[in-house]
């Protein structure tokens, strides 16, 4: 039985050397240590033995199993150790071999403008809030003082889903529900970027579906004073510390008194050309204190708060300050664009 056992050692060795995968190697392991494997087999005839041998046929089966163990995972682990080399050896990169350029993509410009006016505003304390773009008729008009059948309704000409579901005209009824919102009446400093729509036909400077940013102040004691101080340090930041700012009387039904603000024109200085067409001055947005029957419909007591509010067109603004001549540019997709922008912006890419 010594016998069989060190043959047994021996032929396992012998095909252990042989081996030259790791699935040999698992074949050859369920071969010899499974349920039907000689090994097995041996310990199996160890009831057949007299009492006197078994003790020492099992301290050369235990050795046995020991020593064939260590001879499996000494192999396993060579064969790893080779199959890693040899993969490594595959996957080996040429770090002198010159690099592929890597086409990126960049910022697109209303983007740009967007979060450079948002960060302007939060650094003066405003916080960004958002809205549906599927709008109640009773935000997008009746709260703020636009009620049914009101002329103004029509030059926004709207996008209607139902009688009273429209996609919104403007980013003022973010406002609006903001105002609703606030149950406590506090103070409030917020600007509201996003998509709005009109049925409008497209050309270099008119579009079905573009973006706003509007602003609202509301609380005690605001003044127009407030609201010019505001929209005089937003210009400079926009268009350069240099830029003069023009207030002009106009009218909004959601603000009472209204006013159109200016500033001088950053290609001529004032003198006249053709961005700003001979005038000098170049509108950037349109603004206003806000009007009590919007502040009475939303909640607050116009004896007591006050407010003014702003709107601006992020697409004008980056027409303005980057040199593009056609709104359509910003839709078209065309990575050609983006990449005139990047000259702009004194890229190299």
């Amino acid at each position: 039985m010594k016998e069989r056992v060190e043959n047994l050692k021996k032929e396992i060795k012998e095909k252990i050397e042989k081996v030259i995968s790791l699935k040999e190697l698992n074949d050859l392991k369920v071969e010899y240590l499974g349920k039907k494997g000689p090994i097995n087999e041996l310990s199996s005839m160890m009831k057949e033995l007299p009492v006197d041998e078994k003790k020492e046929f099992g301290r050369v089966l235990n050795e046995l199993k020991a020593e064939v163990g260590t001879l499996f995972d000494t192999a396993r682990e060579a064969l790893e150790e080779k199959e890693l080399n040899e993969k490594l050896e595959r996957e080996k990169i040429d770090i002198t071999l010159p690099s592929s350029k890597i086409h990126v993509g960049s910022i697109h410009p209303i983007t740009k403008v967007i979060e450079e006016i948002e960060d302007l505003f939060v650094s003066m304390g405003y916080d960004v809030v958002e809205g549906p773009e599927i709008e109640e008729d009773l935000y997008n008009f009746e709260k703020l003082n636009l009620p049914k059948g009101h002329p103004a309704r029509d030059a926004q000409d709207s996008f209607y889903i139902t009688e009273e579901m429209l996609l919104r005209t403007q980013t003022s009824p973010v406002q609006a529900r903001t105002m609703d919102a606030n149950l406590e009446k506090t103070p409030i400093r917020v600007i509201c970027p996003g998509k709005v729509y009109r049925r409008d036909d497209d050309d270099a400077t008119h579009s079905h579906q573009f973006t706003q940013i509007e602003g609202l102040v509301v609380g005690e004691n605001i003044s127009l004073s407030h609201l010019k101080g505001t929209l005089e340090e937003v210009a400079k930041k926009l268009f350069g510390e240099d830029r003069e700012v023009r207030f002009r009387p106009s009218f909004f039904p959601f603000t009472e008194p209204s006013l159109e603000v200016d500033v001088s024109c950053f290609k001529c200085g004032g003198s006249g050309c053709s961005i700003c067409k001979g005038t000098g001055w170049i509108e950037i947005l349109g603004s206003g204190m806000v009007h009590p029957n919007v502040l009475r419909g939303c909640g607050y007591d116009p004896e007591k708060y006050t407010g003014f509010a702003f709107g601006m067109g992020p697409e004008r603004i980056a027409m303005l300050k980057y040199g593009i001549h056609d709104i359509r540019n910003f839709y078209i997709n065309d990575l050609r664009f983006l990449e005139d922008f990047n000259r702009v912006e004194g890229s190299e890419e």
